[in-house]
């Protein structure tokens, strides 16, 4: 990297830094607000681990 990319990065990364507590000031008052607004949500449907989706083995029948 030249030396003019590095201070750009330095600069963004430093304005990061100071936007940071503020931005996860407002996620923290958006989150209370929408469990405020309506506290259970009965739209969401919680992701599926690989393993839960895979189908079960087969058995096969039993001998007689």
């Amino acid at each position: 990297m030249t030396p003019d990319q590095i201070r750009r990065r330095d600069r963004v990364e430093s304005l990061i830094r100071l936007a940071a507590p503020g931005l996860n000031l407002i996620l923290a008052a958006g989150e209370r607000l929408s469990r405020i607004v309506e506290p259970e949500d009965h739209e969401y449907h919680p992701p599926r681990s690989r393993a839960a989706s895979a189908e079960p083995p087969r058995r096969s029948a039993p001998d007689a």
